[in-house]
Parts: C-alpha cells; sequence; structure tokens
C-alpha cells in the first residue's frame, strides 16, 4: 500500500542565476507502508533536499508529494499534519536539543500535537525506552548527559509523535560500533511495533545490507538504481564509479571470487559470507 509518492518532484535552487542547480531532478518515487528503504548517493547527490520535501520543509519547483494519496502542500493545514506523520531526524540530531530537561525535549513535538498530558507522559516514557534512554536522566539538562544520550533523546523525541514514516539522515554517524549496532537494533523494534515505515540516509553500506530491504541509489539529483540489496550491490563497479563502495562482506567475497572461490552472487552481508564460506569449506573436505 503506498504510503509516500513523489510525482516529478523537482527543487533547483538559485533558480534564474548563474548559480542555478537542480538539486533534485524529475523525480518519481513511491514508497509502501511497512518498507524499510535505505536512501544511498555520494555527498552532493541530492539526498538531504530529497528528504526536506518528504515532511514539507522545502517546497517544490515542479511535481507533488502526496501522503496516503493527499498533497501535503495542498494547505497549511496539510503540511502541520505532514510534519507530525513523517518524522525527520537530521544528522547530529542532538544539537537541537533546547529545552530545560530532557522530559520536556521528548515532549516537545506530542505537546505541539496538542495531545492531552497523560498521553504526552506515555508516549515520551515509551519513545526513551525504545531508545534506550533512562528515565533518570528526564530531569536532567540536556548539557548535561553524555554524546550518546544526546544522541537518543533527539530520536525519541521525534518516535515520540509516533509518525508513520520515520526518515534518518545518517542517524549513527559519529558512534561506535557497539552504539551503532544497538541504536539500529531499537529503532528497527520501533518500527516492527509500530508497523511503520522507515528511510535510512546512509554513506554505511554495511548498514544498508543489514538493516534495509529496497535501496534506492541517487546520483545527479536523480534516483539512478533502486531494488533489493543482492541486486544493487551485485552491481559494484557501477556503485563505485559514482564514489560509493560495497559492503565489507561483499568486497571480500569480490577477492575470493578473484581467487577461484564458487561463491553465491547476494553475498553482502558477513552473516551470509560467513555460512557462504563454511558451506564452501565442508564441500572440499575442509575443516571449517
Amino acid at each position: 500500500m503506498p504510503l509516500m509518492e513523489l510525482r516529478g518532484l523537482t527543487h533547483i535552487y538559485s533558480q534564474g542565476t548563474p548559480f542555478e542547480k537542480a538539486a533534485v531532478d524529475h523525480i518519481d518515487l513511491t514508497i509502501c507502508q511497512g518498507q524499510t528503504v535505505g536512501l544511498l548517493g555520494h555527498t552532493g547527490s541530492g539526498k538531504s533536499t530529497l528528504i526536506q520535501h518528504m515532511n514539507a520543509l522545502l517546497k517544490p519547483t515542479e511535481g507533488a508529494v502526496l501522503l496516503d494519496g493527499q498533497d501535503i502542500y495542498a494547505s497549511k493545514e496539510a503540511m502541520r499534519a505532514a510534519r507530525f506523520r513523517v518524522g525527520l531526524v537530521f544528522q547530529y540530531p542532538e544539537y537541537q536539543l533546547f529545552e530545560e530537561n530532557v522530559f520536556d525535549d521528548i515532549a516537545f513535538g506530542p505537546k505541539n500535537q496538542k495531545l492531552p498530558p497523560e498521553e504526552i507522559d506515555r508516549r515520551v516514557r515509551e519513545a526513551a525506552a525504545f531508545v534506550g534512554l533512562g528515565e533518570d536522566t528526564f530531569s536532567q539538562s540536556p548539557l548535561e548527559i553524555s554524546g550518546g544520550q544526546k544522541r537518543r533523546a533527539a530520536i525519541a523525541g521525534v518516535l515520540a509523535m509516533e509518525p508513520e514514516l520515520l526518515v534518518l539522515d545518517e542517524p549513527t554517524a559519529g558512534l561506535d560500533p557497539a552504539g551503532r549496532a544497538d541504536l539500529l537494533e531499537r529503532l528497527l523494534a520501533w518500527k516492527k511495533a509500530r508497523n511503520a515505515t522507515i528511510l535510512l540516509v546512509t554513506h554505511d553500506m554495511d548498514i544498508a545490507a543489514g538493516c534495509c530491504e529496497r535501496l534506492l541509489v541517487m546520483d545527479g539529483g536523480r534516483i539512478v538504481m533502486d531494488g533489493g540489496p543482492a541486486e544493487i550491490f551485485s552491481q559494484g563497479d557501477r556503485l563505485q564509479a559514482m564514489g560509493l563502495d560495497l559492503p565489507g562482506a561483499a568486497r571480500i567475497a569480490m577477492l575470493l571470487r578473484r581467487k577461484g572461490a564458487a561463491l553465491p552472487e547476494d553475498i553482502y552481508t558477513t552473516d551470509r559470507l560467513r555460512e557462504a564460506i563454511l558451506t564452501l569449506r565442508g564441500k572440499e573436505g575442509r575443516p571449517c
């Protein structure tokens, strides 16, 4: 079932000047409810401009953005509704914390939704639990908690609005491997619990391979590739020509194939690579 549709979406910066640039160029895209979609592309490919149209932060130069079939720019009321239904988490969201304490920061969105106090309280506690933020931080200033806690508090503030589509722009940037894995696991658990939809903007190919069922690749303001991880990562040369890399497992598999190993084409996660190597060793009679 289509949740978000982009029809001929175009955004031109500095239109009518010598610096005119089409950051997003006639994009047609449908995102269905319940999907986990990865958005890939080198810096300057148009990813950030694209996602800012999804909750009416930017207005298209041309084209339409539909949410459940309704144009989100049709009226001020439609734009306001879209900003609650589509939650956007910017890169380094912790820099957007501004309330006196953590509880009020997480509650900011639900308060703007004009929800009753008991519903706001429920949402704040539930969102904090999903991101692994303890209630002992609620009374603290956002300036007093750790960097990882700030990231979780900022994301919890978006989750508390209970968006149908959660757009995350490099949510794990700057986190250590354990922090990245924990945060992603929690976000996917939130998605499953709410049957929500996630669009994940990332430069990390291992995250894209491990978390997303569908990948979109942007280049020059357009979506140039759209498919499952196996389909996208099987085109390594094309990705590298656009300044992108392959997941670590896929790179290792490529080296092994050059040495004659008969490995499947759909290896793009560490677990899948390990499984294939163990099977290969077993067939060749070598100990695993």
